[in-house]
């Protein structure tokens, strides 16, 4: 047994990892600068993982250290466990060992990764059992099980510490620029990892950046175009499920239906079903699996209040948004579709105005917050705010959390909140003003 303290412990990736040191028989706490409640910490609390805010604490000198890259050099815990002279080792490099001890399905991709690995899993649990890390805060090991699903993030390439058996590519899109440097920079990281990869890789053959990299892996291509190895046929798009067939070498495998809304989902379950039938679980199963599948946390998530509509969900990319509001619009498609959404980081907010612009026009209404950026500061994005996309919107209004009574007037419509930062505040908030 180690001893590990996880720094930015609420963080979503730090919150799962440290789910899996616990459940993998390691002594585990954290520290966050979060006071209030976060989503993300529901699994820790179950665990009666300890969580520190100050910087007086006791740490033994035994423990090992890891981080959140939000957490930077200068930050008062960071330079206490550096005078302690304790081990300090990246995330990546802690996940990259957990990942070397399971059969690992490494799910990658600029979007679609948590909806993915939830598929998955759900599939693997009902049947043979697995290990997961999934990126909303979910996390659950065992040294029993033979398999571990894995969100493989991109963000920092932290996904080329893992050297996964098997791994799904959903899409390769500009996205962390502050990271990469180009579209090139991105694709030829996604290459490593692929390549890194030990037995197979399934990846979207639509994507034309996919379609570049030159696999040394076994690779089987899915998605909607007949030149893929696995290919989407005959959808259809209701109120209660998105039905499609998959044909498998050119052979009908078989008809699915799937409570999720949007094409875009029906490509990540098709990922989900091509991994699981390479393992050789039985059809029936994933086709029973499929039709009942919850998603993840703030994944398109609902709750209905009276006659009000609220969604929060954890798109924060133009190509994502724009995905989960054509969602919104199959599964209520006589309803307003309204958005709030949050914008995450200057840098990110500055290398796709327009794009935004585009995605979010395709709600009937928006509001919009100003940035949330704990990785980045103004001072460095000079003239970068959220008005470069909401003075560009016509039926746009800028709304925080004490003016939130702006949304009394969406009563009855979908609210959909969006962003990858803690949006809680602002729903609780609507909720009130609802009941």
């Amino acid at each position: 047994m180690a001893k590990y303290y996880c720094i930015g412990i609420k963080g979503t990736g730090m919150s799962t990892l440290a789910q899996i040191l616990f459940d993998l028989g390691n002594e585990v706490s954290g520290y966050d600068d979060a006071k209030g409640y976060k989503f993300t910490q529901d699994g820790l609390d179950e665990r009666n993982i300890k969580i520190y805010y100050d910087h007086d604490h006791e740490i033994d000198k035994d423990t090992i250290v890891t981080y959140s890259v939000a957490f930077k050099e200068d930050h008062p815990e960071m330079k206490r466990v550096k005078e302690m002279g304790l081990v300090i080792k990246p995330y990546g490099q802690i996940m990259g060992d957990v990942v070397e001890m399971f059969s690992t399905i490494g799910v990658s991709g600029t979007h679609g990764k948590t909806s993915t690995s939830s598929i998955i899993r759900h599939i693997l649990e009902s049947s043979v059992g697995c290990n997961y890390f999934i990126g909303a805060g979910d996390g659950k090991a065992t040294k029993d099980n033979k398999y571990y699903v894995v969100e493989s993030d991109e963000f920092n390439r932290h996904f080329l510490y893992y050297h996964p058996r098997y791994s799904i590519i959903t899409n390769v899109e500009c996205e962390h620029m502050e990271i990469y440097k180009d579209i090139d920079d991105i694709r030829e990281t996604f290459e490593k990892f692929a390549n890194q990869t030990k037995e197979l890789v399934i990846a979207n053959g639509d994507n034309e950046e996919i379609r570049k990299i030159n696999f040394k892996t076994k690779v089987l291509f899915y998605g909607y175009n007949d030149n893929n190895d696995i290919v989407i046929k005959n959808v259809q798009l209701d109120e209660d499920y998105s039905r499609f067939d998959l044909y498998i070498n050119k052979e009908f495998y078989g008809h699915f239906e799937l409570p999720l809304y949007g094409k875009h989902m029906i490509a990540n379950a098709s990922a989900a079903i091509a991994i699981c039938n390479y393992l050789g679980i039985d059809k029936e199963v994933i086709k029973e699996n499929i039709k009942s599948f919850v998603n993840a946390k703030r994944r398109f998530e609902v709750t209905n209040i009276n006659d009000t509509v609220i969604v929060d969900d954890y798109a924060h990319h133009p190509t994502e948004i724009k995905a989960t509001l054509e969602a919104a619009h199959q599964r209520y498609p006589r309803r307003k579709i309204v958005v709030v959404f949050r914008p995450n980081t200057f840098s990110r907010t500055k290398d796709f105005t327009s794009e935004f612009i585009e995605s979010l026009k395709v709600a009937d209404k928006v509001y919009m917050t100003e940035i949330m950026a704990n990785r980045e500061k103004q001072e460095d994005f000079p003239g970068i705010t959220s008005h470069l996309i909401s003075d560009n919107i016509e039926n746009c209004e800028m709304v925080e959390e004490e003016t939130i009574d702006k949304l009394s007037k969406e009563k009855g419509n979908v609210v959909v909140f969006m962003g990858c930062a803690d949006n809680s505040h602002l729903i609780e908030g609507f909720k009130d003003l609802v009941k």
